[in-house]
């Protein structure tokens, strides 16, 4: 792979990355699954709670199911992507989440974020186009959601 097709490709996958969490804060959050390949797949695997989403219909159920009346914020950083084949690449990415239930549209005084942890991803060129093939959370640090104007 050329060092263009390389830079090209780490962008693309940076681009998932961070596409995956507006989707999820400031769109619709089911529509993450369209990040996925047909059998992609996301977990939260021990010491998490083990849950796993795999293929599109999957996981725009399990994302899709976000509480209504949930704000949520997610900052990345530390995005590092590793072009691992012609079609393949890995990349480990930082993330600290905001969040409150019960949002009623109100500025919500700012807190500590809940969670601060990374995604462990892989990512697979089909038909051009790079997708992520699986995300795995990693959380070191997590606390309960608070609830808005509480």
């Amino acid at each position: 792979m050329d060092p263009l097709e390389r830079l090209l490709a780490e962008r693309a996958c940076e681009r998932l990355v961070v596409d995956f969490v507006r989707r999820l804060d400031l769109g619709e959050p089911s529509s993450v699954a369209d990040l996925f390949t047909e059998d992609g797949w996301w977990e939260w695997p021990p010491p998490g709670d083990g849950r796993r989403a795999e293929g599109r219909a999957a996981l725009a159920a399990y994302f899709g199911s976000r509480p209504p009346g949930r704000l949520s914020r997610r900052v990345m950083s530390n995005i590092l992507v590793t072009v691992t084949g012609p079609d393949t690449a890995a990349a480990t990415s930082y993330f600290q989440t905001y969040r409150v239930d019960g949002h009623d549209g109100a500025t919500v005084p700012a807190g500590p974020p809940v969670q601060v942890g990374h995604y462990e991803d892989r990512f697979r060129c089909v038909d051009g186009g790079w997708l992520l093939a699986s995300r795995t959370l990693v959380l070191p640090f997590g606390g309960p959601t608070p609830t808005a104007g509480g």
